[in-house]
Protein backbone atom coordinates (compact mmCIF):
# COMPACT_ATOMS: atom_id res chain seq x y z
CA UNK A 1 0.00 0.00 0.00
CA UNK A 2 0.81 3.60 -0.41
CA UNK A 3 2.13 4.76 2.91
CA UNK A 4 3.25 8.82 1.48
CA UNK A 5 1.04 11.66 2.54
CA UNK A 6 -0.89 13.25 -0.26
CA UNK A 7 -3.84 15.73 -0.33
CA UNK A 8 -7.06 14.46 -1.06
CA UNK A 9 -8.95 14.26 -4.12
CA UNK A 10 -11.44 16.33 -4.75
CA UNK A 11 -14.32 13.59 -4.31
CA UNK A 12 -12.55 12.36 -1.03
CA UNK A 13 -12.67 16.16 -0.54
CA UNK A 14 -16.55 16.00 -1.16
CA UNK A 15 -17.32 13.20 0.70
CA UNK A 16 -15.55 13.95 3.79
CA UNK A 17 -17.07 17.85 4.24
CA UNK A 18 -20.31 16.10 3.67
CA UNK A 19 -19.76 13.98 6.56
CA UNK A 20 -18.47 16.58 8.73
CA UNK A 21 -21.37 18.62 7.59
CA UNK A 22 -23.50 15.91 9.17
CA UNK A 23 -22.07 17.37 12.47
CA UNK A 24 -20.93 20.61 12.06
CA UNK A 25 -23.43 22.16 9.20
CA UNK A 26 -22.13 25.34 7.52
CA UNK A 27 -19.04 25.53 10.23
CA UNK A 28 -17.33 23.01 8.19
CA UNK A 29 -15.65 26.23 6.48
CA UNK A 30 -14.25 27.24 9.98
CA UNK A 31 -11.92 24.18 10.20
CA UNK A 32 -10.26 25.72 7.44
CA UNK A 33 -10.55 29.49 7.86
CA UNK A 34 -9.20 29.89 10.96
CA UNK A 35 -7.47 32.80 12.30
CA UNK A 36 -4.54 30.45 14.14
CA UNK A 37 -2.93 29.20 10.82
CA UNK A 38 -3.99 27.60 8.07
CA UNK A 39 -5.05 24.11 8.01
CA UNK A 40 -5.30 20.99 5.81
CA UNK A 41 -6.31 17.57 5.15
CA UNK A 42 -3.92 14.86 4.46
CA UNK A 43 -4.39 11.02 3.58
CA UNK A 44 -1.98 8.55 4.71
CA UNK A 45 -3.22 4.91 3.83
CA UNK A 46 -6.85 5.39 3.64
CA UNK A 47 -6.55 7.79 7.08
CA UNK A 48 -7.71 11.35 6.74
CA UNK A 49 -5.79 13.96 9.20
CA UNK A 50 -6.23 17.25 9.84
CA UNK A 51 -3.16 19.24 10.21
CA UNK A 52 -1.50 22.52 10.61
CA UNK A 53 0.74 24.04 7.24
CA UNK A 54 3.90 24.14 9.60
CA UNK A 55 3.13 20.98 10.90
CA UNK A 56 2.45 19.27 7.33
CA UNK A 57 5.88 21.24 5.91
CA UNK A 58 7.90 19.89 9.25
CA UNK A 59 6.88 16.50 8.32
CA UNK A 60 8.27 16.67 4.83
CA UNK A 61 11.41 15.84 6.42
CA UNK A 62 10.37 12.75 8.07
CA UNK A 63 11.13 9.37 5.16
CA UNK A 64 7.67 8.96 3.61
CA UNK A 65 7.96 4.58 5.05
CA UNK A 66 8.61 6.38 8.71
CA UNK A 67 5.50 8.61 8.64
CA UNK A 68 2.43 6.70 10.15
CA UNK A 69 0.48 10.04 11.84
CA UNK A 70 0.03 13.60 10.70
CA UNK A 71 -1.90 15.82 13.05
CA UNK A 72 -5.36 14.40 14.27
CA UNK A 73 -6.66 11.39 12.56
CA UNK A 74 -10.42 12.55 11.67
CA UNK A 75 -11.72 9.03 10.14
CA UNK A 76 -11.30 6.66 7.14
CA UNK A 77 -12.30 5.92 3.76
CA UNK A 78 -13.88 2.53 3.52
CA UNK A 79 -12.99 0.17 0.91
CA UNK A 80 -16.32 1.20 -0.55
CA UNK A 81 -15.14 4.60 -0.67
CA UNK A 82 -17.75 6.01 2.15
CA UNK A 83 -16.10 8.21 5.16
CA UNK A 84 -15.91 7.00 8.82
CA UNK A 85 -15.33 9.78 11.50
CA UNK A 86 -12.92 8.57 14.61
CA UNK A 87 -13.61 9.36 18.06
CA UNK A 88 -10.53 11.21 17.50
CA UNK A 89 -12.39 14.05 15.57
CA UNK A 90 -14.51 14.76 18.93
CA UNK A 91 -12.89 17.73 19.83
CA UNK A 92 -13.96 19.47 16.47
CA UNK A 93 -17.24 18.03 16.39
CA UNK A 94 -18.17 19.10 19.81
CA UNK A 95 -16.52 22.70 18.91
CA UNK A 96 -18.54 23.44 15.79
CA UNK A 97 -21.78 20.69 16.06
CA UNK A 98 -25.03 21.72 15.64
CA UNK A 99 -27.26 19.23 17.44
CA UNK A 100 -26.25 17.97 20.92
CA UNK A 101 -27.67 15.89 22.99
CA UNK A 102 -27.20 15.25 27.55
CA UNK A 103 -27.49 12.22 29.04
CA UNK A 104 -28.41 11.58 32.45
CA UNK A 105 -25.47 10.63 34.54
CA UNK A 106 -27.39 6.79 35.11
CA UNK A 107 -27.10 6.78 31.15
CA UNK A 108 -23.75 7.70 30.80
CA UNK A 109 -21.81 4.56 31.29
CA UNK A 110 -23.92 2.74 29.14
CA UNK A 111 -23.36 5.08 25.87
CA UNK A 112 -19.11 4.77 26.61
CA UNK A 113 -20.00 0.62 26.45
CA UNK A 114 -21.08 1.12 22.76
CA UNK A 115 -24.71 1.10 23.33
CA UNK A 116 -27.33 3.40 21.85
CA UNK A 117 -28.94 6.44 23.77
CA UNK A 118 -32.79 5.30 25.04
CA UNK A 119 -35.49 8.19 25.79
CA UNK A 120 -34.81 7.05 29.38
CA UNK A 121 -31.36 8.48 29.74
CA UNK A 122 -32.30 11.42 27.52
CA UNK A 123 -31.78 14.70 29.70
CA UNK A 124 -31.62 17.66 27.46
CA UNK A 125 -32.07 17.48 23.09
CA UNK A 126 -30.85 20.55 21.06
CA UNK A 127 -34.43 22.08 19.75
CA UNK A 128 -35.32 21.55 16.17
CA UNK A 129 -33.07 18.20 15.82
CA UNK A 130 -33.55 16.84 12.61
CA UNK A 131 -34.13 12.38 12.25
CA UNK A 132 -30.56 11.31 11.46
CA UNK A 133 -28.58 14.28 11.98
CA UNK A 134 -25.13 13.93 13.12
CA UNK A 135 -25.46 14.76 17.46
CA UNK A 136 -22.46 15.34 19.80
CA UNK A 137 -23.25 13.55 22.93
CA UNK A 138 -22.43 14.82 26.20
CA UNK A 139 -22.67 14.26 30.04
CA UNK A 140 -24.27 17.25 32.26
CA UNK A 141 -21.21 18.29 32.98
CA UNK A 142 -20.99 19.53 29.08
CA UNK A 143 -17.94 16.93 28.50
CA UNK A 144 -18.24 15.31 25.23
CA UNK A 145 -18.13 11.50 25.48
CA UNK A 146 -18.70 10.63 21.72
CA UNK A 147 -21.39 11.30 18.72
CA UNK A 148 -24.09 9.37 16.96
CA UNK A 149 -27.31 9.94 14.89
CA UNK A 150 -30.60 11.39 15.91
CA UNK A 151 -33.06 8.63 15.68
CA UNK A 152 -35.96 10.30 15.66
CA UNK A 153 -37.20 14.48 15.73
CA UNK A 154 -36.68 16.33 19.36
CA UNK A 155 -40.63 16.67 18.89
CA UNK A 156 -40.87 12.92 18.63
CA UNK A 157 -38.58 12.38 21.61
CA UNK A 158 -41.23 14.19 23.70
CA UNK A 159 -43.72 11.14 22.92
CA UNK A 160 -41.70 7.61 22.64
CA UNK A 161 -41.86 4.64 25.10
CA UNK A 162 -38.58 4.72 28.08
CA UNK A 163 -37.11 2.26 26.05
CA UNK A 164 -36.91 3.67 22.80
CA UNK A 165 -33.49 5.02 20.81
CA UNK A 166 -32.85 8.88 20.48
CA UNK A 167 -29.71 8.38 19.60
CA UNK A 168 -27.87 6.07 17.40
CA UNK A 169 -24.54 5.45 19.03
CA UNK A 170 -21.26 6.10 16.25
CA UNK A 171 -18.09 6.04 18.84
CA UNK A 172 -17.41 7.22 22.09
CA UNK A 173 -14.68 8.33 24.29
CA UNK A 174 -14.53 4.58 26.09
CA UNK A 175 -13.57 3.05 22.94
CA UNK A 176 -9.77 3.70 24.28
CA UNK A 177 -10.31 1.53 27.03
CA UNK A 178 -12.34 -1.33 25.43
CA UNK A 179 -9.57 -2.19 23.16
CA UNK A 180 -10.77 -1.22 19.78
CA UNK A 181 -7.62 1.17 19.19
CA UNK A 182 -6.62 -1.75 16.14
CA UNK A 183 -9.10 0.34 13.74
CA UNK A 184 -8.24 3.51 15.20
CA UNK A 185 -4.57 3.45 14.18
Amino acid sequence: TNKSMRPLTEEETKTLFQKLAEYMGRSVERLINRSDERHCFRLIKDRVYYVSESVMKASTSINKDNLLHCGTCLGKFTKSGKFRLHITALDYLAQYSKYKVWLKPSAEMSFLYGNNVIKSGLARITESTPQYAGVVVYNLADIPLGFGVAAQTTEACKELDPTANVVLHQADVGEFLRGLEEDMF
